[in-house]
This record gives structure tokens, sequence and C-alpha cells, in this order.
């Protein structure tokens, strides 16, 4: 199945920060993404989420990036931030609750074909007893 996205990352570059190393935490986890400079901060876009999709099932936390995914959820799409530090690292850690000091890194991600489930389900599969399941297996 073809999936049609648009994924816009969002990463704040701080006075302390280098700004290399911040794109570097973006294309860690979104390597295909087309960065560029804007006033104190990076933007990311990108047609992919497949690195990212490899990490969530490497990392063994589908169920956790479904519930963030689904909590953020329009019919349009979904959004999610993101640890910088973490992402550096190439390690997805979602944040919640307050952002981090130098600032979280803010995914939105707009589906146009097929659907926000359908690629949710794509991106990060439902699980049966830590497995993934495929809805068409």
């Amino acid at each position: 199945m073809i999936h049609r996205v648009d994924v816009r990352v969002v990463a704040p570059v701080r006075d302390t920060e280098v700004t290399d190393r911040v794109a570097d935490a973006i294309r860690n986890l979104f390597p295909t993404a087309e960065i560029r400079e804007e006033p104190g901060q990076l933007v990311g876009e990108t047609h992919s989420m497949e690195r990212f999709a490899e990490r969530l099932h490497d990392q063994e936390i589908l169920d956790t990036a479904r519930k963030r995914f689904f909590a953020e959820a329009t019919e349009d799409g979904f959004g999610f931030a993101l640890k910088k530090q973490a992402a550096l690292e190439g390690v997805i850690n979602f944040a919640v609750g307050n952002p981090d000091e130098l600032g979280d890194i803010e995914v939105q991600v707009t589906v146009h074909d097929p659907d926000v489930e359908t690629f949710v389900d794509h991106v990060a599969p439902p699980t049966e007893d830590g497995r993934p399941i495929r809805p068409d297996e």
C-alpha cells in the first residue's frame, strides 16, 4: 500500500546548542528530512516515517507510540513531541508534560492517503503479547 504523508519536524535551537547537533537529532529519526534554518529553530520536511517506524520496532514501544499518536489524532493527521537529547542518540523518547529545558522536537504528520488510522497501523501496528500484528494478516 502506498502512503502519502507530509511530516513537519520543528526543533528549537537554543543559544547554548550547536545547530548541526540539533539537525543530527532530526536526521537520526527522519533521515530523508530536508532541513532549513529559521530564527531560533530548525524545520524539517519529509514524506517518510520509515526510519522512525524501524526505531519503534527496535525499541519495542509500539503500544506507547500508538497511544501518543491517537491522543493527538484528528481526521487529517496527528502530532507528538520527542525529547531532543534522546533523538540525538537515535532513540525515540516521547515528551509528555513540561518541555525539556532545551525544548522538545515537535512532529506534525498530515496523512493524505489512505487515512490516519491505517497509517498509524503501518508505522506502529497493534500488538498482541508484545508482538506486532497486522490487521490484514
